[in-house]
C-alpha cells in the first residue's frame, strides 16, 4: 500500500525554439506516490538541477510519455519538454515509479553545466 500523500509533476511540451505555423502546445501531469516523503523544495531543486537555464529537459532518458498532440515534424519540432511545476495532490498514481526513484533516474542525467 502506498502513502496518501502523493507529488505531481506537471510539465508541458513546448512548440520549435521559434513560433512556427503551427505552434502547438501540450500540457500533460504525472503523478508520483512520495513512499519516502521527499520535502516539495528538495524535489523542486533535483528537477531544476537536470534542466537547462530555461527549465527544458529531453524526456527521454527521464521515461516520461510522449505529450505531442500532433504529428512530429523534424524541421520545425525539438524534443524538449518545460518543467512547470510539482505540487502535492490526492490523485492516484499515474507512474509506476515512485517519487525517489524517478529522481533518481532524474539525476542521472543533468543539463547543466
Amino acid at each position: 500500500m502506498f502513502n496518501s500523500k502523493v507529488e505531481k509533476l506537471k510539465f508541458k511540451s513546448l512548440g520549435s525554439f521559434y513560433c512556427n505555423a503551427a505552434n502547438y502546445k501540450t500540457f500533460a501531469a504525472i503523478v508520483f506516490a512520495n513512499l519516502e516523503n521527499i520535502p516539495l523544495e528538495e524535489i523542486r531543486k533535483a528537477i531544476l538541477a537536470s534542466c537547462n537555464v530555461n527549465k527544458n529537459f529531453d524526456p527521454l532518458p527521464w521515461s516520461l510519455p510522449n505529450i505531442r498532440s500532433q504529428p512530429y515534424d523534424p524541421e520545425l519540432d525539438h524534443n524538449w519538454y518545460e518543467y512547470e511545476m510539482v505540487e502535492e495532490t490526492e490523485e492516484m498514481p499515474t507512474d509506476g515509479r515512485n517519487v525517489g526513484q524517478f529522481l533518481e533516474v532524474v539525476k542521472t542525467y543533468p543539463l547543466r553545466e
